[in-house]
This record gives C-alpha cells, sequence and structure tokens, in this order.
C-alpha cells in the first residue's frame, strides 16, 4: 500500500465517524431540547429554498449559460406552471400542465 491509499483510507474513515456522530448527536443526550424560534422558522422554507436551487438555474441556463432567446420551450412551460400554481394551488395540476407546453414545443418547434 503506497502512502497516498493510506491517506485516501484515513480521510474516509475519518469522515465516517465524523458523519456517524454528527447523525447520531442528537440520540446521544437523555433531555429532549427544542430549536430556537428562528430555527424552526427557518426550517420552514428550506424545502422550497432548496427546490428553487435545483429548479432555477435547470430553467434559466443552459450548458451553464444563461438562456439570451425567448424560444426556449422552458420559459413557457414555467411560466405556465407558475401560473396554473397561483391559480388552482394544485402541484399535479403544475405538473400536467408545465409538461403539456413543455412537450409540444421542444419536440414539435424544436425548442
Amino acid at each position: 500500500m503506497s502512502g497516498s491509499d493510506i491517506w485516501t483510507l484515513a480521510v474516509i474513515v475519518g469522515l465516517a465517524v465524523v458523519t456517524v456522530v454528527a447523525r447520531s448527536f442528537f440520540f446521544i443526550s437523555d433531555t429532549a431540547w427544542q430549536l430556537p424560534h428562528w430555527a424552526q422558522r427557518g426550517l420552514q422554507f428550506a424545502p422550497i429554498a432548496a427546490l428553487s436551487a435545483v429548479v432555477v438555474p435547470e430553467v434559466v441556463m443552459s450548458h451553464g449559460v444563461l438562456i439570451t432567446t425567448w424560444q426556449d420551450a422552458r420559459l413557457f412551460a414555467a411560466a405556465a406552471g407558475v401560473a396554473v400554481y397561483f391559480a388552482k394551488r394544485n402541484v399535479l395540476l403544475t405538473i400536467v400542465l408545465g409538461m403539456a407546453v413543455y412537450l409540444p414545443m421542444h419536440l414539435g418547434l424544436g425548442w
């Protein structure tokens, strides 16, 4: 085994130990505890922030560069999805309408 392999193995074992300790930290304590109010409030926005961080770049960028033309099916599908969501508050309908707008424009027009 070379020196590089030993360091790689040591790093993997170290990261595994840190992960196990960090994940089991909440089970080690015998007393019940609560997050501060500001942390609980912040966690309410975590799912939408994570979803936005994934979806928005996919809609407005292509190959790592901002879209410079309006002839992109993703823009129209996202606009239709946002409109139907705010009108009906139905996630399934949002997805279906977004795809119903996206597919014909992408496949038919080549956008």
